[in-house]
């Protein structure tokens, strides 16, 4: 498994794996006009630039990606999706180690999920983040969580 930076080239199959992953999230809100699934290949692209985007990638193959951005002081994560044939190997948590990581001048790491998402919420919760808050997006109520560096 290796951590790159993801390049505009790799927008196509970044696109791909992220529809697929998020499926999953939008059966367990019943949403599927959530913006993971609804983006296009042209947002994507635009994307680049203006934001850190990495890639895993095992045997040759993106198996992962993820974003990161700085506002102010807080590195924001999100857009974090794994193959969903290869989930629960660790992949998601090195992913985020790595996303973590973009801006080391940031106090402080946010990052959001469905409120139905007990998966993420755990994971994140073992990682050190806390809930601070929930917004209706769509019809999927999201709760984000931050951790203080």
């Amino acid at each position: 498994m290796e951590v790159f930076e993801a390049s505009v080239e790799d927008a196509s199959v970044i696109l791909a794996i992220q529809k697929e992953a998020y499926i999953s999230e939008a059966q367990l809100h019943d949403d599927f006009e959530i913006p993971p699934l609804t983006q296009t290949l042209a947002e994507l692209e635009a994307e680049f630039g203006k934001r850190r985007i990495v890639k895993i990638v095992i045997d040759g193959k993106i198996v992962a990606s993820g974003q990161a951005t700085l506002f102010n002081s807080t590195c924001q994560i999100g857009r974090m999706a794994v193959t969903p044939q290869l989930k629960g190997k660790g992949i998601g948590s090195t992913l985020l180690s790595e996303l973590e990581l973009s801006f080391r001048e940031a106090n402080r790491i946010e990052l959001f999920t469905g409120i139905n998402s007990t998966a993420n919420l755990t994971m994140y919760s073992h990682r050190g983040y806390k809930p601070f808050k929930q917004k209706k997006l769509g019809s999927t109520t999201i709760v984000f969580l931050e951790k203080r560096l």
